[in-house]
């Protein structure tokens, strides 16, 4: 057993923790292919029985030549480098969020079952901004955004935000000069360059101007670089995260090293931005390594915050992007000029399909995902109604789309061939949606919801009844899509 545990940690190439303080927050391991990464932990717990992977400390001679060569974007501050005024603002924003109830369980959805997380969390970000995870879309409490009308619920979880704010632009200008100093380091060791005089000029530039702009790099790096430098370090959003492991019941014990505790099991962060950094403050904090390794968080001891700092992929997580989307859907949809009658400018397949799932993402991805988390986010903001109101109006205009279809497709002239095909579209897409209304609607009624408080319970959002003549079609589709699928039989 232990020669084949050992032939399993080459295979792995290199097995390490690394602890960069009096407690251990973060473990790394090597990553294996997506596709066969449950397979292989399987196989190698298997292979080690009641063994441990062994693994390094400071203590151990061979740590810090090990964090060089194999972990070497992994930078490590200690607190007394960053300004004491900080810390402070910072801290006293834990604290106060803390104090008003911010930090929730997350109900998240894992292998088909729900789950309430053991940390609590909150997400502090840009206006618009979401994060998903676990099949759980996260909406920012927004801070501080010149432009932004924010109505916060008290003064100090205005101060608290505006602190978060102000430690993401800390954290991004820190992250650009180590970043920029390792490239220019790197570059050294290949070419005898003046680049360490250009890494000084470049990290002095931003510690007096105290932020990065174009200006400012344009004569120290070339273009690309500082282009792909602000899109790796820009974070958008921070996860906070907080866990008292006295009060963290059922906590999984760490399966390869024997550790201890885990408060989040082996993952990689999701929803991020390829080859972007992570930057997490707390009483020890550490960037990751997300592309190439898994990392946990052992529960420890005592309670303690920690605010990671992400460039989350919002390519389709903003307000912008999916009000753009609805905007689209609607294109199709006018009103005679003559009547208040609605109708569809087309019956193209292409068109009804791109139109219904726009319809289904606006459902399920954003109106169902912002009420399955309850009321939570009044406690801190009312910002986000606004916006989910209109998303449900637009909703509503997509569900009078879908009941056009419907009556269109029933219609005899229509050309045989493009009706039939814009049946067949048009089925799946409603089976989609009726198999997501089961699956959210079920979910809603879990028992990991029920055991909530009550104020964070989800709430399953949008839901009517027949007799609510106010809504064009039924909210369980089964009878819609029955004589859908009576008409393509009758059709062929």
């Amino acid at each position: 057993m232990k020669r084949r545990a050992g032939e399993r940690e080459k295979e792995l190439k290199q097995i390490t923790m690394l602890l960069c303080s009096k407690e251990i927050l973060h473990c790394l391991v090597s990553k294996s292919c997506d596709g066969k990464q449950l397979q292989t932990k399987k196989k190698l717990l298997e292979e080690l029985g009641e063994n441990r992977l062994p693994y390094v400390t400071p203590a151990d001679a061979d740590f810090h030549q090990l964090w060089k060569t194999k972990y070497s974007k992994l930078i490590f501050r200690k607190s007394d480098t960053v300004p004491e005024e900080l810390h402070q603002m910072v801290q006293e924003g834990f604290l106060t969020l803390r104090k008003h109830d911010c930090f929730f369980q997350d109900l998240v959805r894992i292998k088909g079952k729900d789950f309430v997380t053991p940390v609590s969390r909150i997400l502090i970000g840009n206006p618009g901004c979401t994060y998903k995870y676990l099949n759980t879309r996260l909406f920012t409490v927004p801070w501080p955004t010149e432009g932004y009308d924010i109505k916060y619920c008290s003064p100090q979880i205005h101060d608290a935000c505006k602190a978060l704010f102000r430690l993401n632009d800390y954290l991004h200008i820190e992250a650009v000069k180590a970043l920029q100093g390792q490239n220019l380091f790197e570059t050294k060791e290949i070419k005898d360059t003046t680049v360490i005089d250009r890494e000084q000029n470049f990290a002095t530039s931003l510690t007096e101007k105290g932020s990065v702009s174009k200006d400012q790099s344009s004569c120290c790096v070339p273009e690309d670089d500082y282009v792909s430098l602000k899109n790796r370090t820009s974070y958008n959003l921070t996860l906070l995260n907080y866990m008292d492991p006295l009060q963290m019941l059922y906590l999984k014990q760490e399966p390869y090293f024997g550790m201890g505790n885990m408060a989040v099991s082996w993952h990689h962060d999701e929803n991020l931005v390829e080859r972007s950094t992570v930057a997490v403050y707390s009483y020890s904090c550490e960037d990751n390594l997300n592309m190439t390794h898994q990392h946990c968080v052992l529960a420890g001891f005592s309670p303690r915050f920690s605010s990671t700092h992400r460039v989350a992929d919002c390519s389709r997580g903003t307000l912008e992007y999916i009000f753009g989307q609805c905007e689209r859907a609607l294109q199709n949809l006018h009103t005679d000029s003559d009547s208040v009658a609605l109708s569809l400018k087309s019956l193209e397949p292409a068109v009804v399909k791109q139109v219904e799932e726009i319809h289904n993402e606006v459902e399920f991805e954003w109106l169902r995902q912002f009420w399955f988390q309850g009321k939570r986010y009044l406690k801190c903001t009312d910002w986000w109604l606004k916006p989910m109101a209109k998303l449900e109006e637009f909703w509503r205009k997509m569900e009078i789309m879908t009941s056009l279809v419907l009556s269109e497709v029933g219609k005899e002239e229509q050309i045989e061939e493009q009706r039939n095909e814009t049946i067949s579209c048009f089925l799946l897409v409603l089976t989609e949606r009726q198999r997501l209304r089961k699956e959210w609607t079920a979910r809603c009624q879990s028992e990991a919801a029920e055991s909530l408080p009550e104020d964070q319970r989800p709430e399953c959002h949008p839901f009517w009844t027949d007799d609510e003549f106010n809504m064009p079609l039924p909210y369980d589709l089964e009878e819609v899509i029955a004589n859908l699928q009576n008409l393509v039989q009758w059709v062929e």
